[in-house]
C-alpha cells in the first residue's frame, strides 16, 4: 500500500465505552461496525490506565502514565512532553495540516497545544486546570456555535454537562464534533492533515437524545452483572457507593435504575456511531479516503452494573479493555488481531505507517509490520496500571465514608488505600490477568479464558504460588524497562 504523498491520520476517540459494544447484538454501530470490517480488528486491546487524563496522555505521547506526569483526571500533560506531531521529524511534520477537536482533558483545556495549528474546544468545566496566564473567562468554540443558535448558558456564562446532554440531537456534542470534522476535511483539500476527532460520549452523565432508543426492560445485562462473591476490597467500596447513593436520577438499589441507564448509555453509543458515519462521510467527500490511516477506539471502559459497578478505575475486562479499530490507506478486508495489545503501541505504529523512524524513548513499540495481512494472535504481556494523587480522593473520602464502609474498610485510611493505592497489573498472552497493591493486600489472579467474567479470584489458591511469582517477577522486568518504582508487594515498604 504505497502512496506518493504521506498518509493522513484521522483519529476518532470516544470516551468510556466498552469493548463488548462493538459487534454485539445489543448494540447498533452499523458505521464503526463497517469500518472494522475492513480494518486492522484487535480484539483484545488495553488501555494503560483505566481513567480519562492518564490514557489519553498515553494515546496522545507513547508513554505510561508515571512517565507523562498527567497520573490522575485534570492534571496537566507538561509542555515538554511531545505528542504525536511534535514526535514526527520536522520535514514530516511540515507536510501535515494538524487539527485537534473536542476533549482534550491534558490541561489547557481550550487552547492550541501541543503541535496542532488548529484547535477546538467543547469542554468548558475544566476552567481551574488552566496555566498561569490563562484566561479563565475564555469559552469552548462549542459554547459560542450554542449561542449562535441562540441557545443561553445554565452555568454562568458556561453551559452544564448535564444542559448539553439535554439538548436536541442536532446541537448536541457529537453533532458539533461531525459538524467540525466535517468542515476541516472539506478545507483540507487535497493537502495532508491529521485530524483527532474527540467525542465526550458515551461518557456519563449517562442521558441524552437517544437515551430513549432502547427498551430497559428488555435489554440483556452483563453475565456478572451485581456483586460478585469474592470482589476486592476497591469494587466492594464502590458497590456500597452505587447503591446506596444511585447516579443522577438513577435508583441504583435494584435492576430498573441499572436498565434505564444501560438503556442510555448504548443510545449514546449510537449517537456517536452515526455522527462518526458522517465523518467518515466527509472523508470519502474530500477524495482522501485511500490514503487515510483510521483509528478508532476509547479512552477506557465502563463497568455499566459488572461487579455491580459503575464507572472505571478498577482493573476489571469492563474497565480496562477498549474498543480498537485501524484502518491502513487502501485496506479492504478485516484482519483479525487476537491476543493482549496495549493503546501504548500506537503512538510509534502510527509514527512508522507516516514514515517516521522508531523513536527510543517512547515505551510502547511499533506494530506497523504486523499489520495488514492474515489473523494473528499477539504473543506478549501487557501492562495496566492505576496512579492517584491521594489529595483528589480527601474530599471523596470525607463525603462517602459511611457506616457500611466503616463495616467493610474498617478505618478511613484503609478507604482512602483502596481508592488512592498504586495499582500493577499483567495481562499475559495465555491469558492470566494479575493485579497487586502493596498496601491492599489483596491481590488479584483470574484466568481469562476459562472465567472472562472475573467471577473467581485465585490469588489466594496455593497451587497458583509459583504462577504469581513469575507474574511478579514480570512486572518487576517492566518497571525495570519503563523506570517505574511503585512497590510491588507490602515486603517492600519500610
Amino acid at each position: 500500500m504505497h502512496h506518493t504523498s504521506p498518509p493522513n491520520l484521522l483519529f476518532v476517540l470516544t470516551d468510556e465505552q466498552r469493548f463488548d459494544t462493538l459487534f454485539s447484538g445489543d448494540v447498533s454501530l452499523p458505521n464503526i461496525n463497517r469500518l472494522a470490517s475492513r480494518s486492522c480488528f484487535f480484539e483484545e486491546a488495553y488501555c494503560t490506565q483505566p481513567v480519562c487524563t492518564p490514557s489519553r496522555g498515553s494515546l496522545m505521547t507513547g508513554l505510561y502514565p508515571h512517565a507523562h506526569g498527567a497520573m490522575s483526571n485534570n492534571i496537566r500533560l507538561p509542555l515538554d512532553i511531545r505528542c504525536l506531531p511534535e514526535l514526527l521529524p520536522a520535514e514530516i511534520r511540515a507536510r501535515y495540516r494538524t487539527a485537534y477537536h473536542g476533549k482534550w482533558h491534558l490541561g489547557d483545556e481550550i487552547f492550541a497545544q501541543h503541535g496542532f495549528d488548529e484547535w477546538i474546544g467543547s469542554e468548558d468545566q475544566y476552567f481551574s486546570g488552566y496555566r498561569e496566564g490563562r484566561d479563565t473567562g475564555a469559552v469552548s468554540h462549542y459554547n459560542t456555535w450554542l449561542r449562535g443558535h441562540g441557545f443561553k448558558p445554565d452555568d454562568g456564562h458556561r453551559f452544564s454537562r448535564d444542559r448539553a446532554c439535554c439538548l436536541p440531537e442536532a446541537f448536541g456534542k457529537p453533532a458539533f464534533a461531525a459538524e467540525q470534522a466535517s468542515r476541516f476535511l472539506a478545507e483540507a483539500g487535497r493537502d495532508p492533515f491529521i485530524l483527532y476527532v474527540n467525542f465526550l460520549e458515551p461518557h456519563m452523565p449517562f442521558f441524552g437524545p437517544r437515551s430513549g432508543q432502547y427498551d430497559p426492560a428488555t435489554l440483556r445485562l452483563p453475565e456478572n452483572f451485581g456483586p460478585q462473591a469474592g470482589d476486592g476490597l476497591p469494587l466492594r467500596l464502590r458497590t456500597e457507593r452505587f447503591r446506596r447513593e444511585g447516579f443522577e436520577w438513577y435508583d441504583l438499589t435494584g435492576e430498573t435504575g441499572w436498565r434505564q441507564m444501560t438503556a442510555a448509555y448504548r443510545g449514546s453509543c449510537t449517537l456517536v456511531d452515526e455522527m462518526v458515519g458522517r465523518i467518515l462521510a466527509a472523508l470519502e467527500a474530500n477524495g482522501q479516503a485511500e490514503n487515510t490511516i483510521i483509528v478508532f477506539t476509547s479512552d477506557h471502559g465502563e463497568m455499566m452494573g459488572s461487579h455491580g459497578i459503575l464507572g472505571k478505575s478498577v482493573m476489571n475486562q469492563e474497565s480496562i479493555r477498549v474498543p480498537l479499530v485501524l484502518r491502513l490507506p487502501g485496506q479492504n478486508k478485516m484482519q483479525r488481531i487476537s491476543g493482549p495489545f496495549s493503546q501504548i503501541d500506537l503512538v510509534p505504529t502510527l509514527l512508522e505507517l507516516m514514515g517516521a523512524v522508531h523513536n527510543a524513548q517512547l515505551h510502547g513499540h511499533s506494530r506497523a509490520s504486523l499489520l495488514g495481512g492474515d489473523d494473528i494472535r499477539l504473543q506478549e504481556d501487557i501492562l495496566v496500571s492505576w496512579n492517584e494523587h491521594p489529595d483528589h480522593f480527601e474530599a471523596l473520602a470525607r463525603a462517602t465514608l459511611r457506616d457500611e464502609q466503616k463495616a467493610i474498610a474498617g478505618t478511613r485510611e484503609r478507604y482512602l488505600a483502596a481508592l488512592t493505592e498504586p495499582v500493577r497489573t499483567i495481562i499475559t498472552a495465555d491469558g492470566w490477568r494479575y493485579s497487586t497493591s502493596p498496601q491492599l493486600g489483596e491481590p488479584e489472579l483470574f484466568n481469562l479464558r476459562e472465567d472472562p467474567f472475573e467471577l473467581r479470584n485465585l490469588a489466594n489458591d496455593l497451587s497458583h504460588r509459583q504462577l504469581i511469582g513469575e507474574l511478579t517477577q514480570r512486572l518487576e522486568n517492566w518497571q525495570n524497562r519503563v523506570d517505574d518504582h511503585v512497590p510491588l508487594t507490602s515486603s517492600k515498604r519500610g
